[in-house]
């Protein structure tokens, strides 16, 4: 592999250890994936924040890190294991806190922006058409490659951090059109109408033809919030980072041969798979983070009532910061429900709090099952609502 003279002074270490650490892992992977070249990325999007997730070995290695690691272009965060400002009132104990802090100051200390969100694209980081970023968690991949048109291979916690201590990603995967290209047709045969709807569209194309790339026909029409939750299903379920939608997403792809179907009985059965029987103790809305358009429905649905049940609605502090202004903070506190910026139900230490959640996300039903060991119903947003006020 030619390198340039920049990258050539960070291998040997005249940038420091950090950088030095951060560019053998990048060809490590250029080895890998034969890449031949290493190219610059414009943003970088870092996923295992949550101390849950790290435990002790990655804290040590992040501040070890942290002791001469500086990151070289706009770097934003994952969430974390908790809400960094109301983390006592969300019931976190005070020895996990303490750990999750030192996590995040380490991040600080190497310039990483404190974002904690899975939705950097609604907060900042919004990386244009054809651009090279390095991006990791899942959904917000998915995003940028879909309906951004941005291109990023999904990246671990920690090659994401070399891209962003170097500014280097190898040349290989989705950041190449031929990899780009779709490879199995989807046509849509349902009516979709709620975010839930496209959680189980995600899921359902996700169990039919697993991480090939779709072109997917036949959805006319789709919002934000539907298209989010849409990505991180289909990545959740799929392993997709990108697929195409006729008339929607940005990116040009040939037309492939391979057709499959997905029916109104395919969308059904998604929902029946992500519902179980249970009593629900625990609603939980913003997986991936909430919109200010799901906080202005939320308090729509709340303003004047109570909640008899634990309601969390996890979303970027950026947004609930808006809402504030917007006069929905004070609705939805006043009904009792809580925020939980900074993180959510999939990276927070859950486990044994609650029995049975209900929310719109499939994404959030699978982590639910699997990290929480819940028991999950997917719903619509106004039925979670109203679910909370029974």
């Amino acid at each position: 592999m030619q390198l340039t003279k920049e990258e050539r002074a960070m291998l040997k270490g005249k940038h420091g250890k950090a950088a030095k650490k951060a560019m053998q892992i990048l060809l490590a992977l250029a080895n890998i994936y034969n890449a031949k070249r290493l190219i610059p990325v414009k943003s970088v999007q870092i996923a295992g924040v949550s101390y849950h997730n790290l435990g002790d070995a990655g804290l040590e290695l992040l501040e070890d890190l942290a002791k001469d690691a500086r990151v070289r272009v706009l770097t934003t965060l994952n969430p974390a294991g908790m809400d960094l400002e109301n983390w006592k009132a969300l019931g976190i104990s005070k020895s996990f806190a303490e750990k999750q802090k030192r996590v995040i100051e380490a991040f600080r200390k190497m310039g990483v922006t404190i974002t904690c969100t899975c939705t950097p694209y609604l907060i900042g980081n919004l990386p244009l058409f054809n651009e090279h970023i390095a991006w990791s968690e899942s959904s917000a991949v998915c995003f940028a490659n879909s309906m951004l048109g941005a291109r990023t291979n999904r990246e671990s916690g920690f090659s994401s951090l070399a891209s962003a201590l170097t500014g280097k990603t190898p040349e290989y995967g989705l950041h190449l059109d031929k990899n780009r290209q779709a490879k199995v047709i989807v046509e849509v045969k349902a009516k979709l109408e709620s975010v839930a709807d496209f959680g189980a569209l995600g899921k359902a194309i996700g169990d039919k033809i697993g991480n090939t790339i779709p072109l997917i026909k036949g959805v006319r029409e789709a919002d934000l919030e539907q298209l989010k939750s849409l990505c991180a299903s289909i990545a959740t379920f799929g392993g997709t980072a990108l697929f195409h939608m006729e008339g929607i997403t940005p990116n040009k792809t040939k037309v492939p041969r391979k057709k499959v179907y997905i029916t109104k009985r395919d969308i059904e059965k998604a929902k029946k798979e992500l519902s179980d029987r249970t009593e629900i103790d625990f609603i939980a809305i913003g997986c991936p983070h909430a919109s200010l358009r799901e906080l202005a429905d939320i308090a729509r649905v709340l303003k004047g009532k109570k909640v008899r049940k634990e309601f969390w609605i996890a979303c970027a502090r950026p947004i609930k910061k808006v809402a504030d202004l917007m006069g929905y903070t004070e609705i939805i506190e006043k009904a009792g429900a809580k925020f939980a910026c900074d993180t959510c139900m999939a990276v927070a230490p859950l486990k044994g709090r609650f029995t049975g959640m209900m929310t719109n996300s499939a994404k959030a039903c699978f982590y639910g099952r699997g990290s929480n060991a819940f028991k999950v119903k997917i719903a619509t947003l106004e039925e979670c609502v109203r679910e909370a006020l029974k």
